[in-house]
């Protein structure tokens, strides 16, 4: 039986080969899974698809479909989840690639380039009088750092990845329709083998993956595809700006981060040890690449003497290596002794391989590596070599400045309680956590003078300084640009990054003047930078509560007025990276609350720093779901308070997010014009002063105090919610996933104690669960009660207007209204149903109602501003989109909820169901895409 797979959703016109993609698509797996299972297991896999689809179009119960999946066998069950997320792989695909045929048809109209691309910010930017001196003195402070985390909420392994390039190659192959019918036929086995191959591989390898398998996750996307896309990003910034604004060269812009191996918070199986790792790895996976390139620069610039000069400075440069590197002249072959381009490639090559291998001839940095790299062009550039591998050659170039041998800046991520635990060890003072920040601030004065007496300590206080060692000992090997920030979880007062210091230079983890750029020191300064030296790391901390945030311009404030952070900063350019968690603050006060905070604190801190001469760099510690930032980054810069952006955006990229955004390279080049160019909207033309927005915040203020007291007063204040929580969402499976190496708790250090429940939960997990019970509960409860509080009392043309002109309150509202299209109350209620009786007694009855009634009015309240009776009525391609995923959807999750009940009823043992239980989370994430 061959299925046809979502004909019942409209397509538009403009849309018409992405639908026969995933018809095509959707054949080839009904055709797999018949084949793989049998015919009659797609005729269930039909009915099913074909219930939901009825029951979503006549408004009937959940209970249909339940009562079919209801004691289904567990192979059985195992089978149907993993059929259904099979389509939605051929779905996700589809769309990416008409993604890419979108972006092709806006590239054939050169008069109307696509929307967010780089060509039309320039263009905007040109109407609104930007003058090309005003923006090339921003280019050089330009800079936009995606930074990729080890917080999986999907983790892809890399066989399967590579069977998704290889459909995509195929569909992309014949993405306008131009392959004659045999190439098209040989390109559907193609897929048919990459889809059946898939289907017969396992999702996720048996053990939980180490930091070394994440390091190869996040290795994929950086060396497998941003490496590639790099120096095409540059071509397409040159070509807008030639088109706007004639011939400039264009600065190293990009850069990429890691916390893979670096990020310590609540992750015992990270530390020095790690770090080293990961360096190293990171170092090998980039030399591989350049030596690749290599060998294509090789095959291409095979220019004889007898037909073209080269520079003296090349010739040079060979003599040189002939001299001192007589190995590998050896190995080259007498009929290339006229092409000096090959020569010197071949030495380069041989001093790569050193590099790796850490031999006499190696590079001394990637610098030195570099400028051979600029003599060929230099050469090539000077006779006739332009069109002769001059291009490639820049490529390479352009790469080499990138990524160096660091590949991306390793993060390091700690928890402010365990460097509290090891000075705390180190002072062998037990209560050092409860003094007043003013009595640690004096002590760690005295340390970061040299006057302190300090113990061994123990082996906490031993395992954080090894860290700092260890940054002391590979910095020099790696590079500056080897180390991003030191982030520090949980700050709460300037103590916090003194302590960071004081930790750094007991470990011997400076730089003395000499070594530091002496432009960024200040001359009245440098004396007592020579003596004590300089610690060769920003310290950025990491604000997560509201409280916190709110606390922050005082934290900041006092590390500004200290005059030995001052130091710290006068070595660092007058530069203070502050890192804003989105995660936490939500978790904590809810979406309203936190996005308010958040809005609040950089507006404060932005004022700081022009108030104090300091450069504040914000780092956005963004999620994949909306309750943790997540959403369109582009909306997100625009959205900004003015001059918070200032030519820099450092954000991190996690979860499927990763997956989403950068496994394909034309959609990673994609992700990064449009990052890039919102960066230069916001900097350059940011919105103008806007006199209702001081009504504005004063409401918005209103609306973040009602909406955090209705959210804490179920989540955090309400004693039975944990049990309830426990109950009605997945989290008992979620906390046995193996995708991840991080424990799904914090645990407490010394002098912390971390409350049960809720609280001590991280928030991916939290977030992860709520999206699971398709609720999404953690991006709208408390929104409902507060907008519909504000609109009885300044009515509805108030918040309409705020929606419609203010980009924080649009923004806002159009990710609620998202994440509310994509809940469903009904399956919900299934999953609420399952906490009807437990030991506390019926939570169903107690809790789901409140929470039914919540929803209910954010959807009423969300209509009321945006005048409107259907979600997402102004954006048809996302409605269409979830629209096709429900019919296949909906079965995973009724089938989980059946699953949930039988496993606990059996004491929560049974593995093998517990196996299944992961597959429909796998299965449910894969279709609401945007869950952790």
């Amino acid at each position: 039986m061959t299925p046809e797979p979502l004909r019942t959703v409209e397509f538009a016109a403009t849309d018409t080969l992405l639908r026969e993609d995933v018809n095509m698509l959707g054949a080839l797996v009904g055709e797999i899974l018949a084949e793989q299972r049998s015919p009659e297991f797609l005729g269930e896999v039909e009915r099913l698809r074909r219930a939901a689809i009825g029951r979503r179009e006549s408004n009937a119960p959940v209970a249909e479909i339940a009562q079919v999946l209801q004691g289904i066998e567990l192979d059985h069950a195992s089978d149907l989840v993993r059929a259904f997320a099979t389509y939605f792989q051929a779905v996700n695909l589809a769309e990416r690639v008409h993604r890419i045929r979108r972006r092709r048809d806006y590239e054939r109209q050169a008069a109307a380039p696509q929307p967010g691309g780089l060509r039309e910010v320039l263009r905007g930017l040109a109407r609104q009088g930007v003058t090309r001196e005003e923006l090339l003195a921003l280019l050089p402070r330009l800079r936009v750092e995606p930074v990729f985390t080890a917080h999986p909420t999907e983790a892809v392994r890399r066989a399967l990845l590579k069977k998704e390039r290889e459909i995509v190659t195929c569909l992309i192959g014949d993405i306008d329709r131009g392959r004659t019918p045999a190439e098209r036929r040989a390109d559907r086995e193609r897929i048919r083998l990459a889809l059946t191959t898939s289907w017969q591989t396992a999702e996720a390898p048996s053990a939980k993956p180490s930091v070394a398998d994440e390091f190869q996750h996040v290795g994929y996307y950086l060396s497998d595809v941003l490496y590639r896309v790099l120096p095409v990003f540059y071509e397409v910034f040159e070509d807008a700006l030639h088109d706007t604004y004639g011939d400039a060269p264009v600065p190293d812009v990009l850069g990429f981060g890691s916390w893979v191996g670096g990020d310590m918070d609540g992750n015992p199986n990270v530390g020095a040890e790690t770090i080293t790792a990961a360096l190293a790895g990171q170092r090998a996976l980039v030399l591989a690449a350049y030596r690749r390139d290599l060998l294509s620069l090789g095959e291409a610039l095979s220019q004889s003497l007898t037909r073209v000069g080269v520079s003296d400075a090349l010739l040079a440069r060979i003599g040189f290596y002939f001299e001192h590197m007589p190995q590998a002249a050896a190995k080259l072959r007498p009929r290339h002794a006229d092409m000096p381009y090959r020569k010197l490639l071949t030495f380069i090559y041989e001093r790569l391989w050193a590099t790796l291998h850490d031999e006499p001839e190696a590079y001394s940095d990637a610098a030195e590596f570099a400028a051979d790299i600029a003599l060929i062009e230099d050469s090539l550039r000077a006779h006739r070599g332009e069109h002769a591998g001059g291009f490639a050659v820049r490529r390479l170039r352009r790469r080499v400045a990138c990524f160096g041998f660091h590949l991306a800046s390793l993060d390091l991520r700690q928890d402010s309680a365990t460097h509290d635990a090891a000075i705390a060890a180190l002072l062998e003072d037990a209560d050092w956590s409860e003094r007043s920040v003013e009595a640690r601030t004096q002590r760690l004065h005295r340390l970061l003078r040299d006057e302190g007496v300090f113990s061994q300590g123990n082996t906490t206080s031993q395992s954080t300084l090894e860290v700092f060692r260890a940054v002391a000992a590979l910095r020099p090997r790696y590079g500056e640009r080897a180390f991003g920030p030191y982030i520090i979880s949980m700050s709460r007062n300037a103590a916090d990054a003194l302590s960071v210091l004081a930790l750094a230079r007991i470990a011997g983890c400076v730089e003395h003047a000499n070594e530091v750029r002496a432009d960024e020191i200040r001359a009245n300064e440098t004396r007592s930078n020579e003596a004590r030296g300089a610690v060769p790391l920003d310290i950025a901390p990491l604000f997560e509560t509201v409280d916190d945030l709110d606390a922050a311009e005082d934290t900041l404030r006092a590390l500004f007025a200290d005059p030995l952070y001052r130091e710290h900063l006068a070595s660092r350019g007058q530069r203070q990276v502050v890192m804003l968690g989105y995660s936490d603050s939500a978790k904590d006060g809810g979406l309203l609350a936190s996005r308010w905070a958040l809005q609040r604190t950089q507006v404060a801190l932005t004022r700081l720093a022009s108030d104090s001469g300091v450069r504040i760099a914000f780092f956005h510690g963004r999620g994949g779901s909306i309750s943790r930032g997540g959403g369109k980054t582009e909306r997100a810069v625009i959205a900004a308070p003015r001059g918070s952006v200032d030519g820099y955006l450092r954000l991190t990229e996690q979860g499927e997010v990763i997956h989403r955004k950068y496994g394909i390279r034309a959609i990673a080049l994609r992700n990064l014009e449009q990052t890039t160019g919102a960066v230069l909207r916001a900097t350059l033309r940011p919105r103008v002063p806007e006199p209702r927005e001081d009504g504005w915040r004063a409401l918005a203020t209103e609306l973040a105090r009602d909406s955090r007291a209705h959210y804490r007063a179920l989540v955090h204040d309400d004693p039975d919610f944990p049990a309830y929580f426990r109950a009605a969402t997945p989290i008992d499976v979620i906390e046995c996933l193996r995708i991840g190496s991080r424990p799904s708790k914090r645990a407490g250090g010394v002098g912390v104690v971390r409350p049960p429940g809720i609280a001590a939960l991280r928030a991916i997990p939290w977030v992860f669960a709520w999206a699971q019970n398709r609720s999404g509960l953690t991006a709208w409860y408390g929104v409902g009660t507060a907008l519909q509080r504000a609109l009885q009392r300044h009515g509805v043309e108030t918040l309409a207007e705020m929606a419609r002109d203010w980009p924080f309150f649009n923004t806002l509202v159009d990710d609620v209204e998202m994440v509310l299209a994509k809940s469903d109350p009904g399956i919900f209620e299934r999953y609420s149903l399952l906490a009807s009786q437990l030991p506390q007694g019926d939570l169903h009855a107690q809790f789901h109602p409140r929470i039914a009634a919540e929803f209910e009015r954010t959807r009423d309240a969300v209509f009321a501003i945006k005048g409107g009776t259907e979600l997402l009525a102004d954006d048809p391609r996302l409605r269409r989109s979830i629209r096709l995923r429900n019919p296949y959807l909906d079965p995973i999750s009724v089938l989980q909820v059946d699953l949930l009940a039988r496993w606990r009823a059996g004491g929560s043992v049974d593995d093998a169901m517990l196996q299944t239980l992961i597959a429909t989370v796998n299965g449910i994430a894969a279709g609401i895409q945007n869950t952790g």
